[in-house]
């Protein structure tokens, strides 16, 4: 990225965010909502990560997957939803042109390495259900780290495809933005040359990427459900549990990234709370599915809170 070239074509120095409200009442409504939902986002997934790490009981490749899922979710939400909150008590509403370039890059990079661990539980899910014999062969401790590699890989790769090209376009106009954070489709639209072949490339990379890895997605699971019905059973009942937790959370995160990228460069504020839905939502949606859903989770965190509150009440 060089420096001096962007100062040299960019008379913009900042962005202006429109938010989401006009009103000064409903903005300090907003930042308590974002505010609690925030902090529940923390130490919802907080929890995950920690219960794994010193709970024996969830030493297994899909709580494994599921604490790096809890971490990816913590990024994600943290690269836009505190600067999203203390916007809500600003009057004005500005972010840098290298914080705008910085949000977009972490949002696409913890978005794009969540989008492929999620390919990866469906793979564990998959050798769970339709290859339970082989299971812990396939599904070692170095597959287990090639698969979270592989996900930190892509989601750079995602991002790096992308701003290779943004960063370099020159802002000399228009510097208002009808978002509550940088959202890359309307931040290319201000770029005073043609963007055409950009934009084109947003959508490939970032929508059809998305839509490819749902049906993907779509297609190992109902291969995993037919296994299930085939044999049924009690673990069977158990593996459907699991499962539909799963399909609850691919569903929940890319629904909105197609529905985005699919309609991209419109002026319907639907794309505003979809995009909040997508950035701050899910990843609070993700730990309640998973741990009002699996029984193990629960009594993991239960174990973990009396743990430290009978230290707390010894000490």
């Amino acid at each position: 990225m060089n420096v001096d070239l962007l100062k040299n074509t960019s008379s913009v120095s900042e962005f202006i965010l429109l938010g989401l409200s006009n009103s000064q009442e409903i903005q300090i409504f907003l930042f308590a909502i974002f505010f609690l939902v925030y902090v529940a986002i923390i130490v919802g997934n907080l929890l995950i990560v920690i219960s794994v790490i010193v709970d024996n009981h969830l030493h297994s490749p899909m709580y494994f997957f599921l604490a790096n899922l809890s971490f990816f979710d913590l990024c994600l939400s943290s690269a836009a939803t505190p600067k999203v909150t203390a916007d809500f008590l600003r009057k004005r509403k500005t972010i840098s042109l290298w914080g705008c370039m910085a949000q977009i890059f972490f949002m696409h990079f913890f978005g794009g390495g969540e989008m492929s661990l999620l390919i990866a539980m469906a793979m564990d899910r998959y050798v769970a259900i339709c290859k339970p014999l082989h299971y812990k062969t396939i599904m070692n401790r170095r597959a287990l780290i090639v698969f979270l590699l592989l996900s930190w890989a892509i989601g750079f790769i995602h991002t790096t495809s992308q701003m290779v090209f943004t960063v370099g376009l020159p802002f000399c106009g228009p510097n208002v933005v009808d978002s509550i954070f940088c959202d890359l489709p309307l931040i290319i639209k201000l770029a005073c040359t043609d963007t055409y072949i950009l934009e084109l490339l947003v959508i490939a990379n970032s929508g059809l990427l998305s839509l490819v890895c749902f049906i993907l997605l779509l297609i190992s699971y109902i291969v995993m459900l037919v296994t299930i019905w085939q044999h049924s059973s009690t673990a069977s009942s158990k593996a459907v549990s699991t499962l539909s937790a799963h399909i609850t959370v691919v569903t929940l995160f890319f629904g909105p990234a197609i529905f985005i990228y699919a309609f991209p460069f419109n002026s319907y504020s639907v794309d505003k709370f979809l995009s909040v839905f997508y950035s701050i939502i899910t990843p609070l949606l993700n730990p309640i599915i998973y741990t009002l859903r699996n029984q193990e989770m629960k009594a993991a965190i239960k174990r973990l809170s009396s743990q430290h509150l009978g230290s707390w009440l010894t000490s």
